[in-house]
């Protein structure tokens, strides 16, 4: 079934203004941490998702670590991307981190290098289905 969302989604919640970049966020974010994971039925977090979409939540923050397993809430997350919201990705902010161990050697082991940060929003991109 094809997903529609409400109307009326942003009018739920207030929008503020982020630092100097003009970018409006929604006064509350949907923070994709353990819920998102392989242990969390797909057709749960769909339904979470059209939730807060439809209440005007469009910013969903995910990181290179989440799940369980590492990397599972942001697969998930683009699953749904395609399979549900396509058609809103304009409307969508998608954020996530890197910093955690993530593979093998000296450049998967987390911290801020310059290699380590490139190599993992390239990895984080794929998984979310966005490069």
């Amino acid at each position: 079934m094809t997903y529609i969302a409400a109307e009326n989604r942003y009018q739920s919640i207030p929008y503020r203004r982020t630092g100097r970049s003009g970018l409006l966020l929604p006064a509350l974010s949907l923070g994709l941490w353990h819920n998102f994971g392989d242990s969390t039925p797909i057709d749960t977090q769909r339904a979470l998702l059209r939730t807060a979409f439809d209440l005007g939540i469009n910013h969903f923050d995910l990181a290179n670590n989440y799940g369980p397993p590492y990397g599972s809430a942001e697969i998930n997350f683009g699953r749904l991307l395609r399979e549900d919201f396509k058609h809103y990705r304009d409307e969508l902010i998608i954020s996530s981190k890197a910093g955690w161990d993530m593979w093998p050697g000296p450049y998967g082991q987390g911290g801020g290098s310059r290699k380590y940060v490139l190599a993992s929003l390239d990895q984080s991109l794929q998984r979310l289905g966005l490069d």
